[in-house]
């Protein structure tokens, strides 16, 4: 089972998001077969079942085993990712184009190249293959702030540092890679 699989799909996400189905995606935390995922559920076998295979038909859940036992086989599947993700692209027919918003201080633009991220890295995954790995860099860490002044002068070293970085490490016959930074006030946690 993969960590995480972004949705391009319409279908797909319509799919994940039928409450009958994301009960029994929530249900297949672990493999389990149309009986025992309609214990947990709340509902027949049979309505599972029918369920069961339009999420594998969507690529959501795949089988894992068959058991044969008093004359009828039992198929066990499992969820394909642990976590779906839509794909920005499926509310809309073109992907999300970062250079459309002006204010490249908003937030506007921050969703809109993270939106991008998700589209391109989702994309390449599906791309590569299970299995295959796809080479990226990911750093997330929480700063503190002391006042606006800090958070202005550490933006400008930062800008510096990668810079320079940018200038050392970029070759023009090199394999292209994005890098995005961002920064915005983390959420309060909810106790």
């Amino acid at each position: 089972m993969d960590d995480l699989r972004v949705l391009a799909d319409a279908a797909a996400v319509e799919a994940a998001l039928d409450p009958a189905r994301a009960a029994i995606l929530d249900a297949l935390a672990e493999p389990g077969s149309a009986a025992t995922v309609a214990a947990a559920v709340g509902s027949t076998r049979q309505k599972v079942n029918y369920h069961l295979k339009t999420l594998e038909t969507h690529g959501l859940v795949e089988p894992v085993e068959e058991r044969a036992w008093g004359g009828i086989t039992e198929r066990v599947v499992r969820r394909t990712a642990r976590h779906l993700v839509p794909s920005p692209g499926v509310l809309q027919l073109g992907p999300v184009d970062p250079e459309a918003v002006s204010d490249r201080l908003s937030t506007a633009y921050l969703i809109a190249v993270n939106a991008r991220a998700v589209s391109e890295v989702g994309g390449m995954t599906d791309d590569a293959g299970a299995g295959t790995r796809v080479p990226t860099l990911t750093i997330d860490t929480v700063i503190g702030f002391a006042t606006p002044a800090d958070r202005a002068a550490f933006a400008a070293e930062l800008q510096t540092a990668i810079a320079g970085l940018v200038a050392r490490y970029h070759h023009d016959d090199g394999r292209p890679h994005r890098l995005t930074v961002s920064s915005y006030p983390r959420p309060k946690e909810s106790s």
